[in-house]
């Protein structure tokens, strides 16, 4: 009798929303970890073609319970659903993306003096839990109306005194009347995991998770380039601290020098004024596709 061995790749399996704003994101920054995706049309499971991944698109809400299960190993969320919903998973990382705000809100045409505003009003909301434990933490007390959507027009059709509700940019606020009063959760996409992943599929994650910090660090730095005076040099190396310093080569013109640095998007205008006011000429600002510290 011959024995056969046969071998089962381990793979990692993410969770991410199958529709909307968060999952064009997500599969954004999969593509940018060179990640390859091959989306097929209203499929909920998909495996990549270059990594050991396979990817569930399943309903927002949904998400936080199947990695709790085990039925995925990690996910894709917005922060503020593990607030409203928690469950046994561990936010591993913080993605600087999908940001928003669930903040109060009121009619316009209303004076708000402060918190104390809330107390024995009717808020609207589609995330009760959120509020009511903000509500606690001021020692408020106010009746809460759970609705699944359409938040915005409970003041308007007498409902409710106010809302509690996911805020972006402010738009929809200004367009059904009302204004933002408080924040009470600023919220982004984070990348969460189950608590008792094995071996081989924590490995897996420390590779995407390596993947991911070196597209995050590009993002939010630029690699800059530029021209000095040989007599001005120390000076503006002081102002480009770079990964480790800056590197300069010599021009073809005497008493010239080409600077290449890594500077934070953050500090970029402040940087350039003050290099410019240093002597710097031909400033050069690139954007960095990956960048590995």
């Amino acid at each position: 009798m011959v024995g056969f061995l046969f071998y089962m790749e381990n793979r990692i399996r993410i969770a991410v929303q199958k529709s909307g704003r968060l999952n064009e994101d997500s599969l954004k920054l999969l593509k940018e970890c060179g990640i390859a995706i091959d989306m097929g049309e209203d499929r909920l499971k998909v495996s990549a073609a270059n990594f050991p991944m396979d990817i569930f698109f399943l309903r927002n809400s949904d998400i936080p319970q199947y990695v709790e299960d085990g039925v995925a190993d990690i996910a894709i969320i917005g922060e503020n659903l593990l607030i409203e919903t928690p469950h046994r998973v561990d936010v591993v990382l913080k993605l600087g993306f999908s940001k928003c705000k669930v903040s109060l809100a009121i009619p316009k045409s209303e004076d708000y003096p402060g918190l104390h505003y809330f107390n024995d009003k009717k808020l609207a909301t589609s995330y009760p839990n959120t509020l009511r434990l903000f509500l606690k933490k001021n020692g408020l007390e106010a009746e809460i109306h759970q609705i699944s959507g359409s938040v915005e027009i409970a003041p308007n059709i007498g409902l409710a005194d106010g809302i509690c509700d996911i805020v972006s940019s402010g738009s929809t606020l200004f367009k059904n009347g009302l204004k933002e009063v408080a924040v009470i959760h600023r919220s982004e996409a984070v990348l969460i995991s189950g608590q008792n992943l094995d071996p081989p599929t924590r490995q897996l994650l420390g590779k995407l998770i390596f993947r991911i910090n070196a597209v995050l660090a590009a993002r939010s730095n630029k690699y800059i380039l530029l021209n000095a005076p040989n007599d001005k040099l120390k000076e503006i190396v002081a102002l480009l601290p770079g990964m480790r310093s800056p590197t300069i080569l010599p021009l073809a013109e005497a008493g010239w020098s080409s600077l290449h640095s890594v500077i934070n998007e953050n500090e970029f205008w402040d940087r350039i004024d003050a290099l410019t006011a240093a002597g710097a000429q031909g400033i050069l600002v690139v954007p960095i596709e990956k960048m590995v510290q």
